[in-house]
């Protein structure tokens, strides 16, 4: 069969189902599982017979909403705060997997171009970061300890002001995104540029390694977090651009709620790299390499694992579903 005559005998059924899924009027959840059926049938045939065509993502993409939408209905028991961590969120991330990754290579593009700028202008650093925080960082460098600024106020003073801080940035990076994007690319440009100036700057000092072991304690899920939120916002700015086969306003609702969902799931991140700025990062000048490198290594791999390693494990599952049934 030809895929206009697969398309034209399909269509109906297809934005009958899709408005079962989208629609505000929900269906009995065994009509909505029959549905489904019937949808991975076809998404399977046209796997087969039109593996390059712009159908299969069409098919894929609802089949998506429908499995979270079917699975949401008959597990009403399940706790939906566990339900939006553990399979929400990650199926997300998932499907706008692409986004993560222009995210990153977005936001290491600008920290290369802040190390590059600071390595041949030597009054790049002074500019991005200021000339107090130069000048009390060659101070504390010069008495032994570079990171002696983490170690400024009380405990719980920094770590609630840090984590607003961090809060409404990463806000702000998502809400600007309706700016088609823009928004969102400013802020990495500037927290990027300023990352990279920070680390070379650093490195010309001598000090690196003293800096790493002590920023990254907290940098590592804060920095991280920033990159995700970055994500999301530029899902919002994609969804007014890029509306696909959907009107304009649905894609931007769309964008609007699935950028948010990915924007909270950060919280958590954001809230604990406060924790450890504002009670951890302040002693690492006097804990062993060990235990900084390991505090590193935790929570960068907590974080990786959530936003980059799950959300492929559970669309695996999920697939595995689809051959079952």
């Amino acid at each position: 069969m030809r895929e206009v005559a697969f398309i034209k005998q399909n269509k109906e059924k297809w934005l009958s189902f899709e408005k079962a899924i989208f629609g505000k009027t929900l269906k009995n959840p065994d009509e909505l599982a029959s549905l489904y059926i019937q949808l991975v049938n076809d998404l399977s045939y046209a796997q087969t017979y039109y593996p390059k065509s712009k159908t299969i993502l069409y098919l894929n993409n609802l089949a998506a909403k429908a499995f979270q939408k079917i699975y949401k209905t008959k597990r009403e028991d399940t706790n939906r705060f566990v339900y939006f961590w553990k399979t929400e969120v990650p199926l997300i991330v998932y499907e706008y997997r692409r986004y993560v990754l222009y995210a990153f290579i977005i936001f290491v593009g600008f920290m290369a171009i802040g190390a590059l700028s600071a390595a041949y202008d030597d009054s790049f650093v002074r500019l991005i970061l200021g000339d107090h925080y130069v000048n009390m960082s060659l101070e504390n460098i010069e008495a032994g300890d570079p990171v002696a600024v983490y170690k400024s106020g009380s405990n719980w003073g920094s770590f609630i002001g840090i984590t607003l801080n961090n809060l409404y940035v990463g806000i702000c990076s998502f809400i600007y995104g309706v700016f088609g994007g823009l928004g969102t690319a400013y802020y990495m440009l500037h927290n990027g540029i300023m990352v990279g100036a920070f680390q070379y700057f650093f490195y010309k000092e001598g000090v690196l390694w003293e800096s790493v072991r002590g920023i990254w304690i907290h940098g590592s899920m804060e920095i991280f977090a920033i990159v995700i939120e970055g994500a999301a916002g530029l899902i919002l700015g994609a969804s007014i651009l890029f509306p696909k086969t959907y009107s304009r306003m649905r894609s931007f609702k769309m964008g609007v709620k699935n950028g948010v969902k990915i924007l909270i799931s950060t919280f958590p991140f954001t809230i604990a790299a406060g924790f450890l700025e504002g009670y951890v990062t302040r002693y690492s000048n006097t804990m062993p390499n060990w235990l900084s490198v390991g505090i590193i290594l935790t929570t960068l791999s907590i974080i990786s694992y959530y936003y980059l390693i799950y959300p492929f494990v559970l669309n695996r599952k999920i697939k595995n579903l689809h051959a079952v049934i």
